[in-house]
């Protein structure tokens, strides 16, 4: 990838978004019916919906964001791009049509598991040799532990992705500003491209998915959604922004990662499906499911602007009060969550 971000002239940037919201929108109405067939998720106690709604939106996304990223690349004249994205798309697929098995028959969590390792180490074992984030450790140490991290961050987005436009409200904030990023050279060229065909293919998927929801996005759209931010993320943090790359998926890892650790200690089966995310409990506590969304969207631009301000700022002193910034800002969020609105709002069945 010998071309860089700050090279990108509008025509491609343009292409990626529009066409990837455009092609979005257009698989989704054609395959709708169907998923209403064979992939209709029914509530249950651990639902935060009350009607049987079809599953596998993010058929649409996944489809949508490769054609798209793939045309303003090649309308870019980056000739290398394309072949150094050939394990980032082979392990997209994989991943994605593990979560297209899951959505219609679950299957069980070891070969689930295995499947996802393979697909995120095929991503992390062929980063280029120069895109280093600890240079201090040995790489096959830094390339194991961002393995694990990647499994982690893979899972985290599929398990927070439990609420209508909960995916929409991270997503479009972080590949938002990936693309900013982007455009001031911080990003390789076909990594910019990705996060604006990402993020337009969410966008064409957020009508649909709009409280209350008429289609949701299934395992193949947030197991092979969570990879390509992972691999986005990490493309920025190789390139000097470790700060940037965690203060945007900041609420994300810290909803997930403080749940998770609350589960273990409980001695709670943590593979199992749960409410007790953060954001679900707030709808169980007098939030809406619009007053959530918004709350964590608005947080996420918070994240972003703190984000861009420590490339625009760069300095030990920025990152850090960036750092702190971020945390608070998360940390106010889940305190509001977890105190709620008022009474307990009623469910499903209840």
């Amino acid at each position: 990838m010998g071309h860089d971000a700050a090279s990108l002239g509008a025509a491609p940037a343009i292409t990626a978004f529009v066409l990837a919201a455009a092609i979005s929108v257009a698989i989704i109405v054609a395959i709708r019916p169907w998923l209403q067939r064979i992939a209709l998720a029914k509530p249950n106690a651990r639902s935060s919906h009350r009607v049987p709604t079809p599953q596998g939106g993010g058929i649409a996304v996944i489809a949508a964001t490769i054609i798209a990223a793939g045309s303003a690349l090649y309308l870019s004249k980056a000739a290398s791009a394309p072949e150094s994205l050939l394990p980032l798309l082979t392990a997209v697929i994989v991943i994605a049509i593990v979560g297209a098995a899951d959505d219609i028959r679950p299957i069980g969590v070891v070969p689930r598991f295995l499947l996802q390792a393979f697909s995120v180490a095929l991503v992390i074992f062929t980063l280029p040799n120069e895109l280093r984030i600890t240079p201090f450790m040995p790489v096959w140490v830094e390339r194991l532990l961002l393995v694990v991290g990647g499994l982690w961050f893979v899972n985290l987005v599929n398990f927070m992705d439990g609420l209508d436009w909960m995916t929409v409200a991270e997503v479009v904030p972080i590949t938002a500003a990936l693309a900013i990023i982007g455009a001031f050279g911080h990003l390789p060229l076909a990594a910019t491209i990705v996060s604006l065909a990402l993020c337009g293919a969410v966008i064409g998927f957020a009508y649909f998915n709009r409280p209350i929801a008429r289609l949701f996005l299934g395992d193949v759209g947030s197991l092979p959604i969570g990879l390509l931010l992972g691999w986005l993320l990490v493309q920025l943090a190789g390139r000097g922004a470790l700060a940037a790359a965690i203060l945007l998926p900041l609420y994300y890892l810290a909803d997930a990662t403080i749940t998770l650790a609350r589960r273990l200690i409980a001695g709670e089966k943590v593979w199992q499906a749960h409410r007790s995310h953060f954001y679900q409990r707030a709808t169980d506590r007098g939030f809406t499911v619009s007053q959530v969304v918004a709350h964590v969207f608005a947080v996420n631009v918070a994240l972003a602007a703190l984000a861009i301000v420590t490339l625009a700022a760069p300095g030990r002193l920025n990152e850090a009060a960036a750092l702190i910034g971020g945390a608070a800002l998360v940390g106010w969020l889940l305190l509001a969550f977890s105190r709620g609105r008022g009474a307990k709002a009623p469910r499903a069945g209840s």
